[in-house]
């Protein structure tokens, strides 16, 4: 019998998450990179999934799937990147339980990753965000969950899966006090401090809400939590509707990601110190939070057209 596929199963359900305890995302990311890996590996060698060995994934084949990814599929120099870094979590694992590949799978984890030039990162200005916000039509209900849920990530910078992952008891509007908690990257709790403005625009959502404390703060119109593809979408709808009277928008690609960013740049331009910010957004090191400085010089030289160079955390 192949030692690999009990060993793979074991590093998805040992090693993931019972002892990491890693996030559903993750766990879905990873499933994915290895599917696409043994049905290239499949094809190329002629062995079914079932019946590939540890030798079978050597390193010049390892390197030729991470080639396929860009060249057939399209996939970005960060995408191939990413799962590199999947096939390699998975043979550190292995080398802890078959040292006999060991000198196959340090090869394998000698592989580096690409250098890629990163992409421009934009931000909102505050007429950007009021033409954003103001698009959300607030007389149905579906406007005025979005225009709530839009204002919340714009001030508090919460990535789309902190946002889709709110639940009503995660808010806390009383005052003084008022903040948001959320289970952030790497399951680490974070509490987010709330100002006066979107303290008011929750306190509405919520009297509308009516939820449970575990229910999602922001449901779709049967009761579940939005999806990350859904909140995608209804910002994009917005960024169309906004830039009608907002024309700088229709220069700038808008994401969630891009709320983030709005909140730190404001942050920022605001004289919080990067500590703060950093501890704002979750970063686990200021380091990353620093490019947001350059940004601000460049702003305020005027060199820079609202966008940061290479940055996602």
């Amino acid at each position: 019998m192949s030692a690999l596929a009990p060993t793979l199963q074991a590093f998805f359900t040992t090693r993931l998450i019972s002892q990491r305890q890693v996030s559903s995302h993750t766990i879905a990311s990873y499933r994915d990179t290895f599917r696409l890996l043994f049905t290239f590996v499949s094809k190329r060698i002629g062995k079914q999934p079932s019946q590939l060995e540890f030798q079978d994934l050597d390193a010049p084949l390892v390197a030729a799937f991470l080639d396929h990814l860009p060249t057939d599929r399209n996939n970005s120099i960060r995408t191939r990147n990413t799962r590199l870094a999947a096939i390699r979590s998975f043979f550190r694992y292995a080398a802890l339980q078959h040292p006999e590949h060991l000198d196959s799978i340090r090869r394998v984890l000698a592989i580096p990753p690409k250098r890629f030039e990163r992409n421009l990162v934009t931000y909102l200005t505050e007429t950007e965000v009021d033409a954003l916000l103001n698009a959300c039509d607030r007389h149905g209900w579906t406007g005025r969950r979005d225009y709530a849920m839009l204002a919340l990530a714009i001030q508090t910078g919460l990535r789309i899966s902190e946002i889709t992952g709110l639940t009503c008891g995660d808010l806390t509007l009383r005052s003084p006090g008022a903040h948001v908690h959320c289970l952030g990257k790497g399951r680490k709790e974070r509490i987010t401090p709330l100002l006066p403005s979107i303290i008011a625009v929750l306190q509405v959502w919520c009297d509308e809400r009516q939820g449970d404390p575990l229910d999602p703060l922001f449901p779709t119109s049967t009761g579940k939590p939005l999806s990350r593809d859904a909140v995608e979408r209804r910002i994009k709808l917005y960024v169309v509707k906004a830039a009608t009277e907002c024309s700088s928008l229709k220069s700038k690609r808008v994401s969630a990601h891009t709320l983030r960013h709005t909140a730190a740049m404001r942050l920022l331009l605001s004289d919080v110190d990067i500590t703060v910010i950093a501890l704002w957004l979750g970063h686990e090191q200021v380091a990353t939070t620093q490019i947001y400085l350059v940004c601000r010089k460049l702003h305020q030289t005027g060199e820079l057209n609202t966008s940061l160079r290479g940055f996602a955390a």
